[in-house]
């Protein structure tokens, strides 16, 4: 049984945190491997972005003290881990492997930054990008995201949960669940809510504050909600322990992004989404847009009257809302299974192990 060593950000609660929230599916579903951790004190504090510090330290367990038959990687490319990550697996000579949790920026030159034996991607656009960046085919494979399943909140179940955290029972709920200064989702859901004919719906903005940024992110958002008269429609949740109850008593699930850019290819609050039978507005133009190919969720181009008219278009039809959620459910269960996925990725600790 061989180790593989695990090169993430600290897999440790909160799991606010795609990327952590990923690896720690995986080793817990591992058969034929046995999965190392660097410990958390050992990597970084609770920001999202490892800093200088953390950096190094991972960096000189790497050359030091690092003793598992395969590393695996979990970033996103950029030129300084990148190039720590080959050195360092160069001299140790490991086989490696590098899941890249979210697509960097447009203009890096994507294969000057690859440096694992294999790279794997989350999604067809990545691989493309990928491809078309020059990367080899055989280097590369696509293995997708996994969520555990969630239970599907039964009428009664939702009733319950909107009593619970103030809400009224007949009340439309959407919630934005996203970046407040990534992507754009957070201005398309706000543009989208405040062209939507209903004056009874409320919008939850369950947003995480990822960087300073956010801060002016969302007072800019609060003036626009001023300005266009939603501002008592909107509940301002932040980041909770409790968005998994705050999905299942929401109608509809926003996240119509402009860019990737710092977010998982499939966001995996979408994947949880879907799991409890919620419909998900995705942004086309994104990877995301691949999981409505399937039927599993609704991609919108991203501007607020498309939002608008698009969740509209659902509302007023209780047999597509119904059958949408169905095959949201059954498409997490069959392709975003942890064991499925854990299992994907032994196949290749296998084939670099037996090199």
């Amino acid at each position: 049984m061989a180790d593989v060593l695990f090169v993430s950000k600290p897999v440790a609660p909160p799991w606010n945190d795609s990327s952590k929230n990923l690896v720690r599916d995986i080793t817990g579903h591992l058969r034929r491997h046995r999965p190392v951790l660097i410990e958390p004190k050992r990597v970084h504090g609770p920001s999202f972005s490892p800093g200088l510090r953390e950096n190094a330290r991972i960096f000189r367990h790497l050359l030091w003290e690092a003793d598992a038959d395969i590393w695996h990687f979990f970033f996103a490319p950029n030129r300084k881990s990148s190039a720590a990550a080959r050195f360092a697996a160069a001299v140790r000579r490991v086989p490696t492997v590098q899941t890249v949790c979210s697509l960097p920026k447009e203009d890096l030159a994507l294969a000057k930054l690859v440096f694992a034996d294999l790279t794997v991607v989350l999604s067809r656009l990545a691989f493309d990008r990928f491809r078309n960046a020059g990367v080899g085919k055989a280097s590369l494979r696509l293995i997708p995201p996994s969520v555990p399943a969630l239970s599907e909140p039964s009428g009664a179940d939702r009733a319950t949960l909107r009593k619970k955290h103030s809400l009224p029972e007949s009340a439309e709920v959407w919630i934005y669940p996203g970046d407040l200064e990534y992507g754009g989702g957070a201005e398309v859901a706000l543009e989208g809510f405040a062209a939507y004919e209903s004056s009874d719906a409320l919008l939850l903005m369950a947003c995480r504050e990822k960087t300073r940024a956010s801060g002016p992110a969302r007072a800019r958002l609060i003036e626009r909600a001023k300005r266009w008269g939603i501002e008592a429609r909107l509940r301002w949740v932040g980041e909770t322990p409790q968005i998994h109850e705050l999905l299942a008593l929401s109608d509809f699930t926003l996240l119509p992004n402009r860019s990737p850019y710092a977010k998982m290819d499939y966001p995996l609050v979408a994947l949880e989404a879907m799991s409890l039978r919620r419909p998900v507005f995705v942004g086309k133009g994104t990877p995301a847009e691949e999981l409505a190919e399937d039927g599993g969720a609704v991609a919108v181009e991203p501007t607020g009257a498309a939002l608008a008219a698009a969740v509209k278009a659902l509302s007023s039809d209780d047999r597509r809302r119904d059958a949408l959620g169905r095959q949201a459910r059954e498409l997490v269960l069959h392709r975003f299974a942890p064991a499925d996925v854990a299992e994907q990725y032994e196949l290749l600790y296998e084939a670099l192990h037996g090199r």
